[in-house]
């Protein structure tokens, strides 16, 4: 199917969809032979059918890949035994990049110095002077 679309297309599939959809297939697997009842299952495969789509369709709406990882995990999350597929899901999600902004929304606003302090304050916290302050009386 990959062949066929890369020549429908023109372009060779995104490797980043098939390592997603390999790390869907082995969680789907695990969370298909764990025994325990878990209240979120069906949550879970809808998810990860969904997940599974996206990546043989190479999509990368990395905003809907990760709101699918977020349910997955919200619904399995507990379970130890399910940790090693899922974290190999949300590496192959993060392969996809960050969203727009988020990068600068983490680190805080840029000053100028590559790497150096947030605001001027010393270890990268933000000086206490530009914190927004509450107003008296409301």
């Amino acid at each position: 199917m990959e062949e066929e679309r890369a020549d429908r297309f023109g372009e060779e599939p995104d490797p980043r969809a098939g390592e997603l959809g390999a790390a869907v297939s082995r969680l789907r697997r695990a969370l298909a032979g764990h025994p325990a009842l878990l209240p979120d299952r069906d949550a879970a495969e809808d998810e990860l059918a969904a997940l599974d789509a996206m990546a043989r369709a190479g999509a990368t709406d990395v905003s809907r890949l990760r709101r699918s990882l977020l349910l997955v995990a919200g619904a399995v999350g507990s379970v130890s035994a399910l940790a090693p597929a899922l974290g190999d899901v949300r590496a192959a999600v993060e392969s996809f990049g960050g969203l727009p902004g988020e990068a600068e929304a983490a680190n805080g606003p840029v000053n100028g110095s590559a790497g150096g302090p947030v605001n001027g304050a010393p270890g990268g916290a933000p000086d206490e002077r530009a914190l927004p302050r509450p107003r008296e009386g409301a």
